[in-house]
């Protein structure tokens, strides 16, 4: 288990509302593309981050978390497990408060030097699956 229920409902209720999506592209078969339509429903803002820096959900893209011009709370990494690692540490340079690793983006290191470096991080969980279970926890 790589977060607890608290953590992830710390990062959920707490940590913010400016969620950088790491993966997100116009492509709505990607798994990105729908949990990102869920955090918005529930009052995220989702700041897609893609080389193609496309437009997402009506945000405005941007290529890497270093070109985003205003704070970011929580990065949600769509990439693969080879990659995340970069993109936490990415995160934690960015002043993030959180970084989320979807399920099955599972890099133990990375988990590692994140909470070291003071940010609350879930690896291996969807945001889409715990949201509405914070309605059933409470």
């Amino acid at each position: 288990m790589y977060a607890d229920d608290e953590t992830v409902s710390r990062i959920l209720q707490d940590s913010g509302d400016t969620w950088a999506v790491v993966g997100l592209s116009s492509n709505r078969s990607r798994a990105a593309y729908g949990v990102a339509e869920v955090l918005q429903r529930f009052g995220k803002r989702v700041v897609p981050v893609h080389p193609k820096a496309e437009p997402v959900h009506g945000e405005q893209g941007y290529a890497s978390l270093a070109d985003i011009p205003f704070p970011v709370d929580v990065v949600d990494v769509f990439v693969n497990s080879d990659l995340a690692g970069a993109v936490a540490d990415e995160a934690v340079t960015a002043g993030a408060k959180a970084v989320w690793f979807q399920l099955g983006v599972i890099d133990e290191e990375a988990y590692a030097r994140t909470r070291a470096a003071g940010l609350d991080m879930v690896m291996d969980r969807c945001p889409a699956i715990e949201i509405p279970r914070l309605g059933r926890r409470s």
